[in-house]
């Protein structure tokens, strides 16, 4: 069955009494398996199992199908927004990286092994000019599409 809230109509289970298993067909897996945390992946592999285990015993079968899709289609969008909230921080935390790799890189060349007291960058220019010097404008064109969840 694929993933899709509102495909099952009102008791299109009502003369199924049989029906004890349910496995999900499409994408979905292979988002399960890109989540950032194994924990999000096992807990997303639990509750889509758990339809199986309510199945056997429930005799409102439509109803029950109905409420787990709901369930796993929120959980799901949860997770893919989690996932998108930590990627963001750490490309962040990279292209930070990167500038300091950078600025240090430029620091040395003209003070030599000389330290000094860096100046604070706020200029927007200034800030385009270090992310094209260090590589991050590559690293979030070519690296965050990859990382990102379908």
């Amino acid at each position: 069955m694929p993933l899709k809230d509102g495909m099952i109509e009102d008791n299109a289970f009502a003369f199924c009494p049989n029906l004890t298993t349910i496995n999900l067909v499409g994408g979905i897996h292979n988002t399960i398996a890109s989540l950032h945390l194994e924990s999000w992946r096992n807990e997303m592999k639990e509750e889509i199992n758990r339809i199986n285990q309510v199945l056997p015993i429930t005799p409102l079968k439509t109803g029950a199908i109905q409420q787990w899709i709901r369930s796993v289609i929120r959980r799901i969008d949860h997770y893919k927004t989690e996932h998108k909230v930590m990627l963001k921080e750490a490309t962040t935390l990279l292209e930070l990286a990167l500038w300091k790799a950078k600025v240090d890189e430029r620091e040395k060349e003209s003070l030599g092994d000389v330290i000094t007291k860096k100046a604070k960058i706020d200029v927007q220019s200034k800030r385009s000019e270090r992310r094209i010097t260090s590589g991050a404008n590559i690293v979030i064109k070519n690296v965050l599409p990859f990382l990102e969840l379908e």
